[in-house]
């Protein structure tokens, strides 16, 4: 695994524009970094595959062992959502079940798990479409993990038999751009994959009574969000979830998996696993990383090293708690650190995305695209 320095495409900023990605460019700095790239070999390649599949498996024991012995109250959820994720954790709705895990990963040891991105995990565009536009024009011949427009077009495919539809589209308008850009792209692949749809600003949403409706007093049957779902819940019509028959993509039970207490249940389940890093809800000794259990972006994230704090980022997040975390020291790549995300859907890894920044990766973090060879 190593860092490439490259010339961008003269015309860069258009041809992503033309495949969908409006944001590319973060203050003066491009988001979209194609001034240079990450080059893995298949041996790298596989092991990440193979430890993503693995993580997830370890996640699907966990969250059986969080319902079967009620560990709610870890995760800041409130009491009348938890008859609704037990219904849905056995029910298995339809549900494209994909997300993004964000590994820390030199190229040596086994790949590490920071978090779990599932409930409304981003990158998608870019890490799909985007870096493989990119391959063709900059490496043609050459090779890329990434097969995530085919799988999302596929399970969409599977699913749309049991989803009532149009399915709505919500996101947040004000906010991240990227929220429209990735809501703008998954109607895409839902399209290819039979599904009809509705895009849906989630302040249009309205509560008849006895439904979700949208401006036009249209039933809301289905609704893919962009919308975390601990704020759905926090909405003036959360409780009426409860009542409403709407199917939801992705299922409330994606709850136990996006939420940041999961981390120390897999290591209390898993300890020492080559996969995971030591994680608790009680603070850590030594290097480490303070995270809260809900939060977006790398916000609030606290950097300790030799009883030091070395790098922080503020937000809104840590009032529902916090988990402490062993600090992984990402390796360093032109003054640059990676973080991987490697993407998963129903149970397959399909494909990676590489952001770098500092030690924390934020919202300001930018996109590389990779390339394999050997």
């Amino acid at each position: 695994m190593d860092r490439l320095p490259l010339a961008p495409r003269p015309d860069w900023r258009e041809r992503v524009e033309a495949l969908g990605l409006v944001w590319h460019t973060a203050g003066d700095l491009p988001y979209w970094n194609e001034a240079a790239c990450y080059r893995f070999s298949r041996r790298e390649v596989r092991q990440i595959e193979q430890a993503t599949e693995e993580l997830y498996a370890l996640c699907l024991a966990a969250g059986q062992h969080i319902i079967d012995q009620n560990l709610f109250h870890r995760f800041g959820i409130p009491d009348f959502a938890v008859p609704l994720i037990r219904k849905a954790w056995d029910e298995e709705p339809p549900a494209l079940n994909h997300g993004r895990f964000d590994l820390g990963y030199d190229g040596v040891s086994p790949p590490k798990m920071f978090e779990f991105n599932c409930d409304t995990p981003t990158s998608l565009l870019e890490a799909s479409v985007i870096q493989w536009d990119w391959l063709e024009a900059v490496f043609p011949g050459r090779d890329q993990f990434n097969g995530i427009h085919d799988a999302l077009i596929a399970r969409w495919a599977e699913i749309a038999p049991a989803l009532p539809q149009p399915v709505h589209f919500t996101w947040a308008e004000e906010g991240a751009a990227e929220d429209a850009v990735t809501v703008a792209y998954m109607r895409d692949v839902a399209r290819e994959g039979g599904v009809q749809s509705i895009a849906l600003p989630i302040d249009q949403i309205e509560w008849t009574g006895l439904r979700f409706a949208d401006a036009t007093g249209a039933p809301i049957r289905s609704l893919f969000h962009l919308y975390p779902w601990e704020w759905l819940i926090n909405e003036e019509y959360g409780s009426r979830i409860v009542h409403s028959p709407t199917v939801w993509i992705e299922p409330i039970w994606k709850m136990i998996w996006s939420n940041k207490a999961l981390l120390p249940i897999l290591w209390e389940l898993f300890p020492h696993h080559p996969n995971l890093l030591e994680a608790s809800f009680e603070a850590l000794p030594g290097d480490h990383a303070r995270k809260p259990i809900l939060a977006r972006e790398g916000a609030n994230i606290s950097i300790v090293r030799d009883g030091k704090v070395v790098e922080a980022t503020g937000g809104d997040y840590g009032g529902e708690g916090y988990v402490w975390q062993r600090l992984y020291d990402l390796p360093e790549f032109d003054g640059q650190h990676p973080v991987i995300g490697s993407w998963i859907v129903d149970g397959a890894a399909v494909g990676i995305g590489v952001r770098e920044a500092g030690l924390i990766t934020g919202n300001t973090a930018r996109f590389v695209p990779h390339v394999i060879e050997g």
